[in-house]
């Protein structure tokens, strides 16, 4: 399964310490969220929501009967940089056009690599899908770099705009 949430990055600290104010007794979706926002200072409920659905695509939580629960999994940070690569929708791609490229990619050149795989459905789904992928790139991007699956590369003369670059990590 794949999931499509990329919520702003945060440190793997902030994500492991998500994941532990969860229940280890399955708890509705109200509970978990409410927990998110007391215990580790997520904004609002569609923000807790959003964790929720990320930290299921890392293996750090599941859900049975809509009601979540932490999956008491001891995931190493490799771990969890491979199950975003392979559970996160368009993660592999992004980190294939990264992995491809002979020089650093800023945001906007990742996603003219990835454009033309993103599915009809999803182009047809709203009038500002491109806005979206695009900040889905970026979110990919940079959550790649929490991960260590990519690097930020700075820009090499002040002449170049000042657009963060990426490269795969080595």
């Amino acid at each position: 399964m794949k999931f499509k949430v990329v919520p702003e990055p945060r440190p793997l600290s902030f994500v492991r310490e998500a994941a532990r104010t969860l229940p280890l007794v399955p708890g509705t979706e109200d509970d978990c969220c409410a927990r998110l926002m007391a215990d580790a200072g997520l904004p609002s409920r569609d923000a807790a929501r959003e964790w929720l659905t990320f930290l299921r695509a890392l293996g750090l939580l599941a859900e049975s009967d809509g009601k979540f629960y932490q999956t008491r999994a001891d995931l190493t940070d490799e771990d969890l940089a491979r199950a975003f690569r392979e559970r996160i929708h368009g993660a592999s791609t992004v980190l294939d056009a990264l992995a491809t490229s002979k020089e650093p990619l800023t945001p906007a050149a990742a996603y003219g690599r990835v454009r033309e795989t993103i599915p009809r459905w999803e182009r047809s789904r709203r009038t500002d899908w491109e806005r979206v992928w695009r900040e889905r790139v970026e979110r990919i991007l940079e959550w790649a770099v929490v991960l260590d699956l990519a690097t930020r590369v700075e820009a090499a003369d002040e002449g170049e705009d000042e657009a963060p670059r990426y490269r795969a990590a080595e």
